[in-house]
């Protein structure tokens, strides 16, 4: 079978979830060529079509849903696990500010603004996300938007979290929170059968961890062994396997806020 192109992060539970496909254990799956990447990256390299399947963010959908098609399974949805507003220092609130986000079309970003509201900083610079921290730590911005491990290691840079994003949405909405999402291009890739490939690739994670320990070390930006398992406990979960109800009606109501605020452009409610 032709190659397919995938790409998704270096991300402890990227790696997690794809291990199996990427290494040929899922049978009936094609091979497959990984790109790892950044969110940010594959949300602008999924606006130019440029792969099979992608990791995204939730809040780029509205601009890709033409290219390609949510899959219900393989992505970052859950509860506790939300973007971290962080400073170092005693401020209580944004006022004069320059923040540092990790994607303009991120679901971090998306959901700060949303929270923002009418008391947007005074600046926001798009960064690296693996120079956020020590950025902030350095004064080179006053706060700084952080996700994935980030929430298990900030206090190692003297920072501390001025809002959890996941909390708000969570108290606000009682809803999970809607992070990355897995795309099949249209025209290129069954949407049923990379769910097929991509649910069996969960499966086999779980089954047997120790499997894919390797390749996740090998890719991880932090390279503790027990930073790695709780980012993987936390941010793989029932809706890594299945979105459902629950997981479905988290993503239509972040859009459809973003959307109502004019921050993207509207979609019709997405559904299996």
């Amino acid at each position: 079978m032709e190659p397919l192109s995938v790409a998704y992060s270096p991300c402890p539970n990227d790696t997690f979830v794809f291990h199996a496909l990427a290494h040929g254990l899922v049978a009936g799956a094609p091979p497959v060529d990984v790109t790892f990447a950044d969110v940010d990256v594959t949300n602008t390299a999924a606006e130019r079509g440029e792969f099979d399947l992608v990791k995204v963010s939730y809040a780029a959908l509205p601009w890709l849903l033409d290219k390609y098609e949510l899959l219900p399974c393989g992505g970052a949805l859950g509860r506790g696990c939300g973007p971290l507003l962080l400073v170092n220092d005693d401020r209580a609130d944004l006022a004069g500010a320059t923040v540092a986000v990790p994607g303009d079309r991120t679901t971090a970003y998306l959901l700060f603004r949303l929270w923002a509201g009418d008391r947007q900083p005074a600046n926001v610079e798009v960064v690296p996300f693996h120079e956020i921290m020590p950025g902030v730590a350095a004064g080179r911005w006053d706060a700084g938007l952080v996700i994935h491990e980030a929430r298990f290691t900030y206090q190692n840079h003297g920072l501390r979290s001025l809002v959890d994003l996941g909390e708000w949405w969570e108290s606000d909405t009682g809803l999970p929170i809607p992070l990355g999402a897995i795309l099949a291009r249209r025209g290129k890739v069954d949407p049923a059968a990379a769910t097929a490939w991509i649910q069996e690739s969960v499966r086999a994670a779980w089954a047997d961890p120790a499997a894919s320990r390797e390749y996740v070390m090998t890719h991880a930006q932090e390279m503790d062994p027990a930073v790695q398992e709780q980012h993987i406990a936390l941010y793989v979960n029932e809706f890594t396997a299945e979105l459902g109800d629950e997981g479905y009606e988290a993503v239509n109501a972040l859009l459809g806020r973003a959307a109502k605020a004019g921050f993207t452009p509207a979609v019709p409610p997405l559904r299996r």
